[in-house]
């Protein structure tokens, strides 16, 4: 298939560009600037200039295609803040893709906090999330002749390629402060999974996922915040402690909102149906190997 990526030269499409260039297909990736589409062309992919604003583009770049990867969202609008704005960038750029590919059979894959594969327990914050229209979007565009289907990625993302996830920013964190906290009694958990394993099943999703599947990229259900935390303070040769509610928002800074995150997902419905087997390193086991510490 011939492939538009968008967020082309970002982490996740690091590892996804290459792993649909080794099975054959042609990927042509979305680039906004001169660094980024010299990033994509290293990669091995034919580059786009464009962004997200321009939807004329999007829209003639999915009908030259087979199928859309979705993978760009507006960080800056999420750093700065503005969750809100930024998804309504996304909602306004999946429904240009909708357009351009009604009818046609072709596959729409993105990104999404999925509710189904037996995690009835992301209601609550699946309905709270400011993404979850475009989520619901995706539902429609499954019954509108477009083989959507949404990826429900982790809080954790973790490998080499990670320099801005979760783990970055509590290492940066603990550097900072002089101190590996956790929140709380720290028993919240985080599933992950690894850029390389996550790579393989968006491939699985776009060769074989069915419209309107829901599908979760877990490796690891559930990581303790606490032996996250444990292992960073050993690597840093820092203190590891709790940080009480009221002092959270001083020690984390903006990652207070995400630190006591409790989400644990299971996948073994999307295993089942894709037979997706992750093989990578674990989460903790990533941590231990050292490359987050490197260049600091």
């Amino acid at each position: 298939m011939r492939v538009f990526v968008t967020g082309a030269s970002g982490h996740i499409a690091s590892a996804v560009i290459p792993e649909l260039l080794d099975a054959g297909h042609e990927v042509v990736g979305l680039a906004r600037s001169e660094n980024s589409a010299a990033a994509v062309q290293a990669l091995g992919a034919e580059v786009r200039r464009g962004d997200l604003n321009d939807l004329d583009g999007l829209r003639a770049a999915a009908a030259d295609a087979d199928a859309v990867v979705h993978l760009a969202f507006d960080h800056a609008a999420m750093a700065a803040g503005d969750m809100a704005g930024a998804a309504a960038t996304d909602l306004t750029v999946v429904r240009a893709f909708g357009e351009a590919l009604a009818g046609t059979g072709k596959a729409l894959v993105g990104v999404g906090m999925g509710r189904g594969d037996g995690n009835q327990h992301l209601g609550a914050q699946y309905s709270a999330n400011p993404r979850s229209a475009t989520g619901r979007l995706f539902g429609e565009l499954a019954e509108q002749g477009i083989r959507s289907v949404l990826v429900g990625i982790p809080p954790v993302v973790h490998s080499k390629r990670d320099r801005t996830g979760f783990l970055p920013t509590l290492i940066r964190i603990a550097r900072t402060t002089g101190v590996s906290g956790y929140p709380g009694d720290g028993t919240n958990r985080w599933s992950a999974v690894h850029t390389l394993d996550l790579a393989r099943l968006y491939r699985l999703a776009l060769e074989k996922a069915p419209a309107g599947a829901e599908l979760h990229a877990a490796a690891e259900e559930g990581v303790v915040v606490r032996e996250i935390a444990e292992a960073v303070g050993r690597r840093l040769g820092v203190p590891v402690e709790s940080v009480p509610e009221d002092r959270r928002a001083e020690h984390f800074g903006f990652f207070g909102a995400f630190v006591s995150l409790d989400v644990p997902v299971r996948s073994e419905r999307t295993r089942e149906l894709l037979g997706w087997e992750p093989a990578e390193a674990g989460l903790l086991a990533d941590l231990e190997e050292g490359h987050y510490f490197e260049g600091e």
